[in-house]
């Protein structure tokens, strides 16, 4: 698809080339590792994609998670009021000083995404913002506990625009009735509106990745789609209906709420909330989870 909005300017001083990445891997001696998920861009249309995508402005902030050498920074620094970016490789650090030189309103702090008080992180870098938005190539190993972490703390978040292992992305998005379709899907979609923005073929990193990436927009709902008593419950009921995707929705919520005593209740149960019992939860809307974590709920379950 394609997004209007901000497009990249490419400058001389651009990092995102094959040429400049490995100028400046070979002039730091930098050693990439797999286990940080260390893939360069080096692609100017991607990274236009990408910037588009998160309809930043001189009034808004962008969060950046892992910027490796500054490909994606220096594009973001071009468009929005204030960056911050946050990189747990200490060596990325004076690559990134010189990197993002010419832009003082773009900052980096070292640190683990994952271990940071991020509330804490906005109030000091983006307080007085219309508003900020994270946008990131995530690690692959880690890209479910970055994105759960940003929607659970509840964040001031418009957008989140990523860049993640293809598979991933079709999971987020995907709509009942499909293989993707899961707990991810539903967690993701309670909280935001996933758009699958670009299909990125590995060819575009340094060093190439093992597989195809897409770039995903999820954009942040003030309020979710459905309206649930218990959130925790709720998510609760949605996980244990996925433990075995191959068993009945009756099954696998049996084995987690009923005993062997009370587990003909459960369908009963279901029939009043006009779900069959033979059904998989891959087939369930939210709007169906919504109404069965309710009945659980009341039931007593815990």
């Amino acid at each position: 698809m394609n997004i209007p909005g901000n497009e990249v300017i490419v400058t001389a001083e651009d990092v995102a080339t094959p040429s400049k990445t490995k100028q400046i891997i070979k002039k730091h001696n930098l050693v990439l590792k797999k286990s940080l998920g260390q893939n360069f861009l080096i692609d100017q249309n991607i990274l236009s994609k990408i910037v588009s995508a998160a309809e930043l402005g001189p009034n808004k902030g962008a969060l950046e998670v892992g910027p490796g050498i500054g490909a994606l920074t220096q594009q973001l620094a071009k468009l929005a009021g204030r960056v911050l970016a946050v990189e747990i490789d200490q060596r990325l650090l004076p690559i990134l000083g010189e990197t993002l030189e010419p832009y003082p309103h773009a900052s980096v702090v070292h640190g683990d995404i994952l271990k940071t008080d991020l509330p804490e992180l906005f109030r000091q870098h983006f307080a007085g913002l219309e508003g900020v938005s994270v946008v990131a190539n995530l690690p692959y190993y880690i890209t479910t506990p970055i994105i759960m972490k940003l929607l659970e703390e509840k964040l001031p978040l418009e957008n989140i625009v990523v860049m993640i292992q293809k598979e991933v992305a079709d999971r987020m998005a995907a709509r009942p009735g499909t293989k993707d379709y899961g707990s991810l899907s539903i967690a993701v979609q309670f909280h935001c509106e996933p758009e699958l923005v670009t299909i990125v073929p590995r060819t575009v990193f340094v060093p190439q990745p093992n597989v195809d990436s897409a770039v995903i927009r999820l954009r942040v709902r003030k309020t979710p789609p459905v309206e649930v008593a218990d959130v925790d419950f709720f998510f609760a009921v949605v996980q244990a209906s996925f433990v075995q995707r191959r068993k009945t929705l009756y099954n696998n919520l049996a084995a987690r709420f009923f005993t062997k005593e009370n587990k003909a209740e459960l369908e009963a149960l279901l029939h009043g909330c006009d779900i069959e019992p033979s059904r998989r939860g891959e087939t369930l809307s939210m709007e169906e989870f919504a109404r069965l974590s309710t009945a659980l709920r009341a039931h007593g379950c815990k």
